[in-house]
């Protein structure tokens, strides 16, 4: 055995060991902060589309047209289009710890409001006002994962995190269900007006563990060794080089990939938000009765996000492709919302098209991430996130509205879902556009 061959050799054992303490350390990370982050993203998006679920008895109670619904769910994102870049741009100067409690907090005190709504004008005042207070809780987090998780690591922890969309689809319907028809008429309240406040609740109280639980990020963690603080900061530091091209907000307007970034997020949010706040109403229209059943059979297409969004995230991150892992999701959901709408008097197929919608749409989003993250860091990231997760969030405002005219108007839901299917397939083809370079790390 030659001289070159044995360091080689060593070379190789000193490789193998260095990643599987890489592997080690980041598994401590993903064990402390993905569990407790997932959970506050469970009850962030439980109290953001509850309002879809309470609409089975509010939208009668309160005499609501489809429109009404519509516009009052989506002037939640208006308030939150215009809080999030100073929002980001907050917690990356006063750290996470603070801001992310604060977002929680004000966000369960202002959803406990809606138990007081009786006209259209106060349900959109309260939908901007909650938009307000949760501005910046997505984005945040989303950066603060970028303090802890290099490029090529970020796609399955994202795809984690956001499992939390589907968990609350499949806790948070049948308990919404159960809440409305359970509570209905205790002290003189109606069911939904129960609903806002019980769910309301944890809200506020994660939002008190955050100031004891959560670290500002490797520095200030406690729970690591110096060696492993360092092992992280290393592959920060090396996943950082090069990468912030942008520095102010001036930067990030002119920058042609940022714009392309808030399309092709427009585009997945659109069928993000017309999937999980009209659910309900769509599996009521197949003839489900009964707001328990409702919620149990609109859980199932949450179910099978779950499995999508990790697998696909998983192969994402293991193959370092991006392109065609948010391209055939995306057509996925296109395909799913087409086959909701034909066969939206039959349950069973209705069911199993948004279960391919759901698994499509929500897989997109944290696939989606590793994009922009690819480019920027630090305070760029900061500003460049939250522009472009407020810009694409306007979709949030725009598919319930337009979902609900054009029910109104055609007297069917089938349209809506055909636009959905349309956007996606408008998101796949701008992901076409992204570079190469950019997509495969």
């Amino acid at each position: 055995m030659t001289a070159s061959t044995n360091i080689g050799a060593v070379r190789g054992v000193n490789t193998s060991a260095n990643e599987q303490e890489q592997n080690r350390v980041y598994a401590k990370v993903f064990w402390r902060i993905m569990p407790f982050l997932m959970l506050c993203y469970v009850i962030a998006y439980l109290d953001r589309v509850n309002v879809g679920f309470a609409k089975l008895q509010m939208s009668v109670d309160l005499g609501f047209s489809e429109t009404v619904f519509g516009l009052g769910a989506g002037v939640f994102f208006l308030g939150y289009f215009l809080f999030e870049v100073p929002s980001n741009i907050l917690m990356h100067k006063v750290g996470a710890r603070v801001w992310i409690a604060r977002i929680m907090i004000t966000w369960g005190i202002l959803s406990a409001a809606f138990m007081y709504v009786e006209t259209p004008l106060q349900f959109y005042v309260l939908r901007f006002l909650l938009g307000l207070a949760e501005a910046g809780f997505y984005p945040g987090i989303i950066l603060y994962l970028t303090y802890w998780y290099p490029s090529h690591r970020r796609a399955k922890v994202i795809a984690v995190f956001m499992s939390g969309i589907p968990v609350a689809g499949i806790l948070g319907n049948p308990l919404s269900g159960w809440i409305m028809d359970a509570f209905h008429g205790t002290t003189g309240m109606h069911g939904w007006q129960w609903m806002f406040v019980i769910e309301a609740v944890p809200a506020v109280l994660i939002g008190l563990a955050t100031l004891a639980y959560l670290d500002n990020g490797i520095a200030k963690a406690k729970w690591l060794s110096d060696s492993e603080k360092k092992l992280l900061e290393d592959e920060i530091a090396a996943d950082q080089k090069g990468k912030e091209s942008v520095h102010s907000f001036a930067d990030i307007v002119s920058d042609k990939r940022v714009w392309l970034m808030c399309l092709i997020y427009f585009c997945f949010v659109m069928g993000q938000y017309g999937l999980t706040l009209w659910m309900p109403t769509l599996v009521k229209a197949t003839g489900v009765t009964g707001n328990l059943h409702i919620g149990l059979l609109s859980a199932i297409p949450f179910g099978c996000a779950i499995i999508a969004m990790n697998l696909i995230g998983r192969s994402a991150d293991a193959r370092r492709e991006r392109r065609w892992h948010l391209i055939v999701p995306a057509l996925m959901g296109a395909v799913g919302f087409v086959g909701a709408a034909l066969f939206a008097d039959n349950t069973a197929i209705s069911i199993a098209a948004l279960s391919l919608a759901a698994a499509g749409v929500l897989t997109c989003a944290p696939l989606f991430w590793s994009l922009p993250t690819s480019f920027l860091s630090g305070a760029a990231a900061a500003v460049g996130i939250a522009a472009i997760n407020s810009v694409g969030n306007l979709a949030g405002f725009v598919s319930p509205y337009l979902i609900g005219y054009l029910k109104d108007l055609t007297h069917s839901g089938a349209t809506g879902m055909y636009m959905l299917a349309i956007m996606l397939v408008i998101g796949s083809a701008a992901v076409l556009k992204t570079s190469p370079t950019l997509v495969n790390k």
